[in-house]
């Protein structure tokens, strides 16, 4: 089966400077089978480090992705992401068989007409992936008659790079995320300081991603914590090394985000490398830890506070809770589970097409 992965424009697969959608292609790529697969992203990396990569110019790309699809000849074509791409390949390429892998929610439908016009689009899809079963069951009550094409697959994670001793940390509170609202950024800056002065051995690392497009967003709520100078780091648009490095020697990570996240990659990392984590639980956040973080149904500054002073004085919950998340990782989000998960989604699709064509 020839597969054919595509990113969307923008996307440069680098290995240094990931974002969490081709953190997941990577991982799932080189634990795959030996079927022929290629990756087609845009230009302006140079460090892919991996089999098969396609780089297609920032001029002329659509029609530069066409004839490279046309040369490989792909059975399936997957789609990451982006429908507007999707739908536009598709078109070129009738025999072939399309999955559209979302990394986060569909756009929901704001009336009635806007339902028909997104259930035509999505039907000229022959599968979906979901990085969670609660973006998929969402998809299948909106869309019913689309729901036998709805697959999850959670993420997966290549643990080994992340794994350090949850035995041995430093007093940090660690955050890694875009700097965007949904993060729940903003709530955990407006905590941060009654933590800070409450116990002052303690420090913070706040590690944002995409910083160039939130920035004008984000740098008023990070403005109030310059008093505490070297105690709070930003890291802006970080090397994923350097965020793995903090994660691995910070004792609590938070991921309060204030939207239902599609799975929480950052979460799952956070459990891998050690620490205890502090979670909104909204959307996939709960099939990421499972019982292995400690919940915050509402996401305020008072409860996030709250919550990093009950780990902080309870070192012995911190450490139980650390090691729990840390052992669930390992076990459950394994890259050859999930790659094996995705080739069998990636048959039945194919098989399903081949069906109706016939």
């Amino acid at each position: 089966m020839r597969t054919a992965v595509l990113l969307p424009p923008g996307c440069l697969f680098s290995q240094a400077q990931p974002n969490s959608m081709e953190t997941v292609v990577r991982t799932l790529l080189t634990s795959g089978t030996a079927h022929e697969t290629r990756v087609f992203c845009s230009q302006g990396a140079d460090d892919h480090n991996a089999p098969g990569v396609v780089v297609l110019p920032r001029h002329g790309r659509q029609n530069a992705l066409i004839a490279a699809l046309r040369d490989f000849q792909p059975d399936l074509i997957e789609h990451h992401q982006q429908v507007k791409q999707a739908l536009a390949v598709s078109s070129h390429f009738p025999d072939a068989a399309h999955l559209l892998y979302r990394h986060n929610a569909l756009k929901p439908a704001r009336h009635l007409f806007d339902r028909w016009r997104y259930a035509a689009r999505f039907g000229r899809m022959d599968g979906f992936i979901f990085v969670s079963v609660a973006e998929r069951d969402a998809f299948a009550r909106t869309y019913p008659r689309l729901a036998d094409r709805a697959h999850a697959l959670p993420n997966a994670i290549d643990a080994a790079p992340w794994l350090a001793s949850p035995d041995d940390r430093l007093p940090v509170i660690a955050f890694a995320g875009r700097a965007m609202p949904e993060k729940g950024l903003d709530v955990l800056c407006a905590a941060l300081p009654a933590v800070l002065d409450a116990h002052p051995d303690w420090r913070a690392v706040l590690m944002l991603n995409d910083w160039d497009r939130h920035s004008a967003w984000a740098a008023p709520h990070l403005a109030p914590l310059e008093r505490y100078g070297a105690r709070v780091a930003v890291l802006r648009s970080a090397p994923l090394s350097q965020v793995r490095d903090q994660m691995k020697t910070a004792a609590i990570a938070l991921t309060p985000s204030v939207w239902d996240e599609p799975f929480g990659l950052t979460a799952v990392e956070a459990h891998a490398a050690g620490a205890a984590l502090i979670s909104s639980g909204r959307g996939g956040l709960r099939e990421a830890s499972g019982d292995h973080a400690l919940y915050v149904n509402d996401i305020t500054p008072e409860s996030l506070a709250a919550a990093m002073e009950r780990l902080i004085n309870h070192p012995d919950e911190r450490l139980a809770l650390a090691h729990a998340g840390q052992r669930h990782v390992v076990a459950t989000h394994t890259p050859q589970q999930r790659s094996a998960e995705l080739e069998q989604i990636r048959k039945t699709v194919l098989l399903s097409r081949r069906r109706l064509a016939a």
